[in-house]
């Protein structure tokens, strides 16, 4: 499967996500969990006795999956504390060997409540689980494309060619850059650490402008960061890899630094303009830091 098939897959998936609520979302987990986990069993709400609230379970791992699908996440925060605790003492009622619970909530790629993953947490220690966490959609989309690629296109839909799809933009880095762009400024009250890059931008013969560009993306990091952690490990991995391969070809022909970092900057754009730029800084200097872009000082 080619880059662009996979990046097209997920925006199918996505879609798939973002539509599920419900049944429709169990359903979805249910049909992923069924290749990733041979030995899952979905258990279906029955009469009066419902599900003993366990949505599906790996009997001969004592594994246990209650699943939980809000139309909005961020304002069903109290439900989830309330669901979880009422699911789990439901669970430990009726269901035995239970030895990892897993509560599933389509978060819609926007995050969980950091309360809640302390109450899992305090669930875990307090009844000696081997695990007990949450599985978000990022969760469920590592799961999708670890999976052999006839199954993910049986359960995210099947594409065109991808060649012929020309006035589609299908581009990690435009996708990132466009969510950055779309976040208003906040007054941050965080203290964050200033990077001390002083000897990697004079080894680089980098000047006092791009020094600032990139020190000012670096305090916009929290945005980008939380999108990544939110988004599965092919979005991480193909924004590091295509940030890096534009780098490095830039480098090979281009002498400048300074040259090197502006057509970096267009070239990582989408448009022509100060917010697209400003964005697209934002991810250079992540990438900065970790040196996939420009040079490590010799020591």
């Amino acid at each position: 499967m080619t880059t662009s098939e996979k990046y097209i897959l997920r925006i199918l998936f996505k879609n798939k996500i973002h539509e599920a609520n419900g049944q429709k979302f169990e359903d979805l987990f249910s049909s992923i969990l069924d290749y990733y986990e041979p030995n899952f069993q979905q258990i279906k709400a029955w009469g009066n006795i419902g599900d003993r609230k366990n949505d599906g379970y790996v009997k001969n791992k004592g594994i246990y999956y209650q699943v939980f699908a809000p139309e909005d996440i961020q304002k069903s925060y109290p439900d989830v504390i309330k669901k979880i605790t009422t699911d789990f003492n439901g669970l430990t009622s009726q269901w035995n060997n239970i030895q990892e619970f897993y509560f599933v909530v389509n978060d819609k790629y926007k995050g969980v409540h950091a309360d809640s993953e302390i109450l899992l947490e305090n669930i875990k220690n307090n009844n000696t689980l081997k695990e007990c966490k949450f599985l978000t959609s990022k969760d469920l989309e590592n799961m999708l494309f670890s999976l052999e690629d006839d199954q993910i296109f049986t359960i995210a839909g099947h594409i065109p060619d991808p060649a012929n799809l020309k006035s589609l933009d299908y581009d990690i880095l435009n996708e990132i850059i466009e969510h950055i762009k779309n976040i208003p400024l906040e007054n941050k009250k965080e203290n964050i650490t200033v990077p001390n890059w002083t000897n990697k931008i004079n080894f680089n013969g980098l000047g006092i402008s791009e020094s600032t560009k990139l020190l000012n993306g670096y305090f916009e990091q929290a945005s980008l960061e939380k999108y990544l952690k939110n988004n599965s490990t092919f979005t991480s991995s193909e924004l590091q890899n295509r940030v890096n391969s534009i780098y490095i070809e830039l480098s090979k022909k281009l002498d400048n630094s300074i040259d090197i970092f502006w057509e970096l900057v267009s070239r990582l754009s989408p448009r022509n303009s100060a917010d697209y730029q400003s964005s697209a800084i934002v991810i250079m200097a992540k990438y900065f830091e970790t040196c996939d872009i420009f040079e490590e000082p010799q020591k």
